[in-house]
């Protein structure tokens, strides 16, 4: 399977926003706004979102369907979009405030495969709990 760079992005987020069997609302909008707001999806169509989103659920639904897709996201992100990819997974899991061990053990998997070292992913989370964090 040949997927582009912003098509790895969204599986990521759909990967992180399943982790726990349910993707909130807070999740799904999160998606849509990640996509519609960063530059790394400047030439990505929204219109394709909802095909890519259930193309990735698929996947996920077959037998070793998360090593899958883990598989396919290594493959297919660049080494300078490793940061970002992970960065964007990050964003979904913070999306509802309320990051759940099966979200963490995804956000886990996904530094293992992106090979993301520890101080990065460590200021990635950090810079997430910053922008969620409510009065």
């Amino acid at each position: 399977m040949s997927l582009s760079p912003q098509e790895a992005l969204v599986y990521i987020m759909v990967v992180v926003s399943a982790a726990d069997r349910r993707m909130s609302d807070e999740e799904l909008g999160r998606i849509g706004s990640v996509v519609r707001n960063l530059p790394i999806f400047k030439e990505f169509s929204q219109d394709a979102l909802t095909f890519v989103c259930g193309q990735c659920a698929d996947i996920l639904d077959d037998d070793n369907g998360m090593n899958n897709v883990l598989d396919i996201i290594a493959e297919t992100v660049p080494a300078k979009l490793r940061d970002t990819a992970y960065a964007v997974a990050v964003e979904i899991a913070a999306a509802d405030l309320d990051i759940r061990p099966e979200e963490i053990r995804i956000l886990e998997l996904l530094r293992a495969r992106l090979k993301i070292n520890k101080l990065t992913s460590a200021a990635i989370e950090l810079g997430a709990q910053a922008r969620h964090r409510t009065v």
